[in-house]
């Protein structure tokens, strides 16, 4: 199914004019829940500004951003076009473009190696939810973002 979404990917973001189109997918395996989906990263023009974590933004940082996981939730990205991955924090509530699954820190896209492409294809997968927050309310918030395999 990875290079499924990968091929999708290129072949939408071969015209310059429009960007991937590729919704974001559910896929339930028996290990665990993941979202497939398009990731970019931001930087400089937002560095030290505050996050919706209220910690500043920090592009050097392993961070990102996610509409819906809880903040504090550490998450397995995975490049599909080359299977680099890096554990990551959702720190911040984006990315606020459509088609977009994340938004990560320039570092982390340096290192998932599309810096300089800007965007590409991912895997998410939950490694953690926080632990500070372990009301019932925002556990259930959080299966319903990603539900567990039955």
């Amino acid at each position: 199914m990875g290079c499924a979404v990968a091929a999708l990917v290129v072949l939408s973001a071969r015209s310059e004019a429009r960007s991937p189109e590729l919704k974001v997918l559910q896929s339930n395996t028996a290990s665990a829940t993941a979202q497939f989906g398009v990731a970019s990263w931001y930087g400089p023009e937002f560095h030290g500004l505050p996050t919706a974590s209220g910690h500043p933004f920090d592009m050097k940082a392993l961070t990102c951003a996610h509409r819906k996981l809880p903040l504090g939730t550490l998450i397995r990205v995975t490049n599909l076009l080359n299977a680099r991955s890096l554990v990551l924090e959702v720190t911040d509530r984006g990315p606020w473009v459509a088609n977009r699954l994340l938004d990560v820190s320039m570092v982390a896209a340096k290192r998932l190696g599309f810096m300089g492409a800007g965007l590409a294809p991912v895997r998410l997968q939950v490694v953690s939810y926080p632990q500070a927050d372990a009301s019932p309310v925002s556990q259930a918030a959080a299966r319903a973002v990603m539900p567990q395999p039955n």
